[in-house]
């Protein structure tokens, strides 16, 4: 393990008001994005859609790290520069989705886990020598019904093997056990299995020998279900967010990067900026969202070159009011 070209990354990635660009969606992932816009999926429209994404003017003032898929890290820009290449120009970090998607676990009714350990070690190595300095592992669990024990216990022995082999090539891991919104759970509901499920991860951090210092944890918020009676305040759940990580997340970590999961990019920045009105916290609080980003950007893209530049304002002013948020001065007026 080199502790200094890690420390090195994480440094790189932990920026004020910067954060990460989730740009790793699977093949069917981006398929159903492009029918959202009734854009063939063809190769070269996803090439140029991450074409677009990488190239927006001023991204680096907001963004710091940017997730790719297998696939982008080996395509290129129209002018023939790799995605790589094109990300380390601007000082933005590459980063590669690692984890092989969700199967069944088998014999326990709805609870899934996440595959892909299998040559982890092999293809790693290759990401790095690609150019890839971080990397990222989903684990995904459900409030409504309750996941297993067995589920929580082998999705977060999976998170601990992959973060030790990253760490093992300089590789620095992103850790992210997303607590699904899907449901009708209430938000205190949430913040039990978020506990639970935190527990567990850490425990087996430490049992496979992870140095904390050198991750990054991509958590969901706290939330009640999107079909909860309920919906409590963004202040309400800023609180219980934070909560529920000063119990459980070891003040080593680095970074705590939420992910949007299934929130509008609206709501995903008022909470990020709650969290950062409430009282000093002893980790970098920030964001590592997908389509809380991207959305307006896709939406009027549409796949058209002559929207290009539109598209990349759009991506643009997502960035720049989540750094705000980080800040604590995003107010919802800026959203004009």
């Amino acid at each position: 393990m080199n502790a200094r070209h890690l420390s090195e990354i994480i440094n790189k990635i932990i920026q004020p008001a910067k954060g990460i660009l989730a740009a790793d969606e699977s093949l069917a992932t981006i398929t159903k994005r492009f029918e959202s816009i009734r854009l063939e999926p063809t190769e070269e429209n996803r090439r140029a859609y991450r074409e677009l994404l990488f190239t927006t003017p001023g991204l680096s003032q907001y963004i710091s790290g940017i997730i790719l898929f297998e696939e982008s890290l080996q395509q290129k820009t129209t002018s023939g520069l790799s995605f790589v290449q094109c990300l380390e120009q601007q000082d933005i970090v590459p980063g590669i989705k690692v984890d092989k998607g969700l199967i069944p676990l088998v014999n326990v009714e709805n609870d899934k886990i996440t595959q892909g350990l299998d040559g982890l070690t092999d293809r790693v190595a290759a990401y790095k020598s690609q150019g890839a300095k971080f990397a990222k592992w989903r684990a995904v669990f459900q409030v409504s019904p309750k996941p297993s024990s067995l589920a929580i216990k082998t999705n977060a022995n999976s998170l601990g093997m992959y973060a030790a082999i990253c760490q093992h090539h300089a590789i620095v891991p992103i850790v992210e056990p997303e607590i699904l919104i899907d449901g009708s759970h209430t938000l205190a509901e949430c913040a039990a299995i978020t506990e639970e499920v935190l527990r567990s991860v850490f425990k087996a951090l430490a049992k496979h020998n992870v140095l904390l210092e050198y991750i990054v944890l991509k958590p969901s918020m706290v939330l009640p279900g999107k079909t909860a009676v309920t919906q409590n305040s963004i202040s309400e759940i800023a609180q219980a967010t934070i909560g529920v990580f000063r119990r459980t997340v070891p003040a080593a970590v680095p970074s705590i990067n939420f992910l949007s999961g299934g929130q509008s990019p609206e709501q995903a920045t008022a909470i990020l900026n709650a969290i950062h009105q409430l009282s000093n916290q002893p980790w970098n609080l920030s964001f590592s969202y997908g389509r809380a980003l991207q959305d307006p950007c896709l939406k009027i893209w549409e796949g058209k070159t002559e929207n290009n530049l539109k598209a990349q304002q759009a991506l643009l002013k997502r960035a720049r009011l989540n750094s705000a948020a980080m800040l604590g001065s995003y107010d919802s007026s800026q959203e004009v």
